[in-house]
């Protein structure tokens, strides 16, 4: 596996479930949710799929959202508001705490250890 094929694929798999946030359907109650969840996971995931695609290249934008997603994990177990809100816009609660600490490591571990073509990784 590239450092490409993990940031389509995880882009892909951000998006989906970014615009499956905005589509009506019963809550499961694990995860807090909102639009300002949806919105974030939804760029991140464009950010994985233009890494892929453009010259910022896949290892960069795997690094790039997955320092973004270890902030975010972090000041989530300091600074979530007595409302629940993180920053004032993102709907958070402790399963989410923690899915932003596994989704960090997940792409940051993609971002590091993965070559970056298909020549580096045949190598390998």
């Amino acid at each position: 596996m590239t450092a490409k094929t993990a940031a389509i694929v995880l882009g892909i798999i951000l998006v989906l479930f970014g615009l499956l946030g905005f589509v009506n359907n019963p809550e499961l109650g694990v995860f807090a949710a909102g639009p300002g969840n949806d919105i974030v996971h939804i760029v991140a995931g464009l950010i994985l799929l233009a890494g892929a695609f453009t010259s910022l290249g896949s290892g960069m934008a795997l690094k790039i959202v997955g320092v973004i997603y270890a902030i975010v994990a972090i000041i989530g177990f300091f600074m979530v508001g007595a409302d629940g809100m993180l920053l004032g816009f993102i709907t958070m609660n402790d399963a989410d705490k923690w899915l932003h600490v596994v989704v960090a490591i997940v792409i940051l571990a993609a971002g590091f250890g993965l070559p970056d073509d298909e020549a580096k990784a045949a190598r390998m």
